[in-house]
């Protein structure tokens, strides 16, 4: 499986579409975002972390992308022969996606240091990275469970719906503030939300919340059953 690993970051980090879209668009909205008119450096930091989390969410989510490109080409048909069971090959990719998220996360947080002028003791810019890697993982496992169930077209749009839906609603372009009553209610329950709260916790000097910790878990649960079931109804067509 670690050979399956390598070959796919590889073949991911390779791929332009995903440097320009997963790392330097979430780069270039952070400098946007945090250098029009005034901006204080808690809002800065704050979207930092943000972007940051988008970054990931973006990057993870292309891993099912890549998964639809594979059943077109019959990589997976492939797959389907070797001694790896359904749970390896989904795990496989996850971790693929794991690797694949780290530049996105560590291209922002550099902006917000370097160009923004982001001030953070030294662990805690290790632990914002390290937790939002980790914190990652569940939106890996729902791109792969999108990428093995629908087509390739589809799958891209129903990425990109999710990635900007869930980072709309969780706080990740705008201050939670500033929506209404509903909506913060609403967000508190996305993954998105708990994934950036994990980054922002330690940025202000605390450890991340339990309730970030539970909802979060509760969702990789959910979101890695849908990628092993979504593989295994499609074992039978690949």
């Amino acid at each position: 499986m670690l050979a399956y690993v390598r070959l796919e970051v590889r073949r991911t980090l390779r791929d332009v579409g995903f440097v320009i879209g997963g790392i330097a668009m979430p780069v270039m909205m952070y400098l946007l975002f945090t250098n029009l008119g005034e901006s204080d450096g808690s809002w800065r930091t704050a979207s930092m972390v943000g972007m940051a989390a988008y970054g990931a969410v973006g990057s993870a989510l292309n891993t099912g992308g890549a998964v639809a490109e594979d059943r077109a080409t019959g990589w997976l048909r492939q797959l389907r022969v070797t001694p790896m069971s359904p749970r390896a090959v989904v795990t496989g990719r996850a971790l693929t996606g794991a690797v694949t998220v780290l530049p996105a996360i560590v291209a922002v947080l550099a902006a917000g240091g370097l160009v923004n002028g982001v001030r953070l003791a030294l662990w805690q810019w290790a632990a914002v990275t390290l937790l939002l890697w980790l914190g990652s993982l569940p939106f890996t496992l729902l791109g792969l469970g999108n990428g093995y169930r629908l087509t390739g077209p589809a799958t891209g749009v129903v990425n990109m719906v999710c990635n900007l839906g869930l980072a709309v609603i969780g706080g990740l372009w705008f201050p939670i503030a500033l929506f209404p009553h509903w909506l913060r209610t609403l967000s508190a329950y996305t993954p998105t939300r708990r994934f950036a709260q994990l980054g922002t916790a330690v940025a202000e000097g605390h450890g991340p919340a339990l309730g970030a910790i539970i909802v979060l878990t509760m969702w990789l649960l959910a979101f890695g059953s849908y990628a092993v079931l979504s593989y295994r109804r499609r074992a039978g067509t690949i």
